[in-house]
């Protein structure tokens, strides 16, 4: 199975596509898509459309996963990422993939067996269990290959059972 991961963020959109066969974990490909601050909202939304579709059509994963939607205390940044979120889920429908949609929480426990670990402790794990040379930067790209290793653990036919 192929799973495409995705951060989303107006400014920067971190995906990592990964394979997965049995309990094997690869990266294929992972990086981000940023968008300009002097860009308005409509514009950035368009580019990270397009930036995803292009991912998509280049490495064709089967499955989709992206980080449920949480609120923090910034409202304003809360909702810009709701957008992405929804630019991103329709990239995803208009290509026919499977989505899985984790909490934070269920993201932090199938990569670290912890729900409450930290930042670093997950992009160390992400990190191994891709046997990669470096924790992938910026932080949106771990994040995303984090969500992508929670969906080969969690999805239908994954190897545990998720929260």
């Amino acid at each position: 199975m192929r799973v495409l991961g995705v951060d989303p963020g107006t400014a920067i959109t971190g995906y990592g596509v990964i394979d997965v066969v049995g309990n094997r974990l690869t990266a294929v490909a992972y990086d981000c898509i940023r968008t300009s601050a002097g860009w308005a909202m409509p514009q950035r939304l368009l580019y990270l459309y397009r930036g995803l579709q292009d991912v998509l059509e280049r490495y064709r994963p089967q499955h989709f996963a992206i980080e449920e939607l949480f609120f923090n205390k910034n409202t304003r940044t809360a909702l810009a990422v709701g957008q992405a979120r929804g630019v991103a889920l329709l990239a995803a429908a208009r290509s026919g993939l499977l989505v899985g949609e984790y909490t934070p929480l269920q993201v932090k426990q199938a990569v670290t067996g912890y729900g409450r670990a930290g930042k670093q402790q997950v992009q160390f794990m992400v990190r191994s269990l891709l046997c990669l040379p470096a924790v992938p930067r910026p932080d949106d790209v771990a994040d995303a290959l984090a969500v992508a290793i929670c969906h080969a653990h969690c999805a239908p036919g994954g190897s545990r059972k998720c929260l």
